[in-house]
């Protein structure tokens, strides 16, 4: 029975290009670029739940052994998956604004992947294995924050913070969605419709401070939470590095 080591040796080969290819018989009718490519198009369109090696076969229109010649399993074939997205979008280059201005590009670059593919929210940030493409997004990542004036420590914490802000608002981003992909009903439509009905349970007696909320004359528009959020965030790190400059 294979190890998680060896299992995590062969994906590695496998999302870096050096796992053994056949060499004998006729020319590969498939590769492994386009079984992963059917594979993100069957996550993107139908879920992650729909996803097999068999819908994958099918899609492509050969038996499903035919696949395990180029990916030994789906947890590989998932591995290949994310690296693979991941390398869509080409990193922000360096510009105006330092490291900050990179942050800000790097994060919204990342709520779009997370738009386009809902799935990766079933990535872990914790567990995982880096190909060469979620490689080159934390080396750049890196070395936008390298010389602020962080230890190396601190770097990473930064990629923690910025990342894991990211996937949150992905979160409610995406459920956000499939709900309305699946009733037809976007989240101001149903609170529109919902909302008076909380009218005679929330009384200003009980709730003064959210009732005087709402209820403002020179209430404002809904700000883009995501962007506000992300500003509080770099905010908090620009101080940070300001502080221990100073100090």
């Amino acid at each position: 029975m294979p190890t998680e080591k060896s299992d995590a040796e062969r994906s590695l080969a496998l999302l870096w290009g050096a796992q053994d290819r056949p060499n004998r018989g006729p020319k590969p009718a498939l590769t492994v670029d386009v079984i992963v490519r059917a594979a993100i198009k069957i996550a993107d369109t139908e879920g992650m739940a729909a996803l097999s090696m068999r819908r994958v076969a099918e899609t492509l229109g050969v038996g499903t052994m035919s696949l395990y010649t180029y990916v030994p399993a789906k947890a590989e074939l998932f591995e290949l998956m994310v690296d693979t997205v991941l390398g869509e979008t080409p990193l922000p280059e360096p510009g105006p604004g330092g490291w900050r201005a990179w942050l800000e590009r790097f994060a919204r670059n990342g709520l779009d992947g997370y738009r386009r593919h809902p799935w990766l929210l079933e990535v872990s940030l914790t567990r995982g294995l880096m190909g060469p493409n979620q490689t080159a997004a934390l080396d750049a990542l890196l070395h936008a924050i390298s010389g602020i004036g962080l230890s190396k420590g601190e770097m990473m914490a930064v990629v923690q913070l910025v990342v894991g802000y990211v996937r949150g608002v992905a979160q409610s981003t995406v459920e956000s969605a499939r709900l309305e992909q699946r009733t037809g009903v976007t989240d101001e439509q149903w609170w529109t419709e919902v909302a008076p009905l909380h009218d005679k349970y929330i009384d200003a007696g009980r709730f003064p401070t959210l009732t005087a909320v709402f209820s403002a004359e020179d209430w404002d528009e809904w700000i883009d939470a995501f962007e506000f959020g992300l500003q509080r965030v770099l905010d908090g790190i620009e101080s940070f590095v300001d502080a221990r400059a100073t100090s």
